[in-house]
């Protein structure tokens, strides 16, 4: 390259640069920021909650009614947090071939006495993610906590007011109260669980197949019903 054409390419400065990011040609897009829908009440029930008509999930359970929207948990539960339990794939042979599906299992709670579990299968994922954040919703229970601990007998609510045994499938969970101070004394996933609903103390014991988390979510959850059904 002679001396002219380097001062030459010197003259027009670095060659451009594609793509995107700070210096590319192209900016980066502005994230979009995800929009709240607005809850328009379709039932009798939503439109009583949406005029405050009925303020709380315990007097809808006492009148053996049905939440069939996800905008009645949400209006009257605000502080609902989410968590994804278990995924796994769904295969099956079918004329056309083999058939994958996802299925999810999500469960929704506040730390301080409510909880629900659902399960949302899809080809993708993420739609049964939301299958099953939505059912969650739909299945949120009331539960009733205190101390039923001989150990302790304070008079906060840290743990199950008693015993309580619950079975879904093959699995059978039972939850004692312990004392204040102890911990939950139960699996990770369990333990999870546990936490969501806003236990701090208890004990655990499970039997059959844990590992099926599908089971093991609907016995915790039979568990938990009882507290507020039988206290």
């Amino acid at each position: 390259m002679s001396q002219q054409q380097q001062q030459q390419q010197q003259s027009r400065g670095p060659p451009p640069r594609y793509g995107r990011g700070p210096g590319g040609d192209r900016p980066r897009r502005p994230r979009r920021e995800a929009e709240e829908e607005v809850w328009i009440p379709k039932t009798v029930l939503g439109k009583k909650v949406a005029s405050g008509e009925i303020t709380t999930l315990e007097s809808i359970i006492e009148q053996g009614l049905r939440v069939q929207e996800e905008g009645i948990v949400k209006k009257l539960l605000p502080d609902l947090k989410t968590e994804v339990v278990d995924v796994g794939i769904i295969q099956k042979m079918t004329s056309n071939g083999q058939s994958t599906r996802f299925k999810a299992i999500v469960a929704a709670g506040n730390e301080d006495g409510y909880l629900g579990i659902g399960q949302g299968k899809s080809k993708q994922m993420r739609i049964a993610i939301e299958k099953a954040t939505s059912q969650a919703y739909l299945n949120i229970n009331p539960i009733k906590m205190g101390c039923g601990s001989w150990e302790c007998r304070c008079d906060q609510k840290h743990s199950v007011p008693f015993r309580v045994i619950g079975k879904g499938g093959s699995v059978t969970v039972e939850i004692i109260p312990a004392p204040r101070g102890l911990g939950l004394v139960a699996g990770g996933k369990i333990k999870r669980l546990l936490e969501l609903a806003g236990l701090k103390d208890a004990w655990t014991t499970a039997k059959g197949s844990t590992p099926t988390m599908n089971s093991t979510s609907k016995a915790i959850l039979d568990c938990l019903r009882q507290t507020f059904s039988q206290g």
